[in-house]
């Protein structure tokens, strides 16, 4: 059960074990595997061909972190080979609610950050050559 007390919690203080969910939630792996699984229930290798760039490795502590803290289940089913799929418990669920929101906010202000990007990058080039 969700404790609606956030007095007994502090994120900005080091020994906050909120810190650990923060660091599990803001990963981009993570992120990445609660939208894939978001609308239905994926096999290993269609995780991976789905989410570009992600390595076997790396989606497979991703997928045993996020199985230690409740948020997908991992079924596995007595097939030669082992069949094994992942899907989002209700708490994966709860949190695939607010990974949408960052995802459309991400959508929507990309132009913005490009740009600020590129101003900072003319700023901070140095003018070769020029007196």
């Amino acid at each position: 059960m969700a404790d609606s007390s956030s007095s007994r919690w502090n994120m900005l203080k080091s020994a906050c074990p909120t810190r650990e969910i923060l660091d599990r939630i803001a990963d981009k792996w993570t992120m990445l595997v609660i939208l894939s699984l978001g609308e239905e229930t994926l096999r290993f290798t269609q995780l991976r061909a789905r989410i570009e760039g992600v390595s076997q490795k790396m989606l497979t502590q991703t997928l045993r972190g996020m199985e230690s803290d409740g948020l997908i289940l991992r079924t596995v089913y007595p097939t030669v080979p082992v069949t094994v799929e992942y899907s989002l418990t209700p708490l994966g669920h709860s949190l695939a609610r607010t990974v949408d929101v960052v995802r459309e906010w991400a959508y929507g202000h990309i132009g913005e950050i490009l740009l600020a990007r590129q101003e900072y990058n003319d700023r901070e080039t140095p003018r070769v050559g020029i007196g």
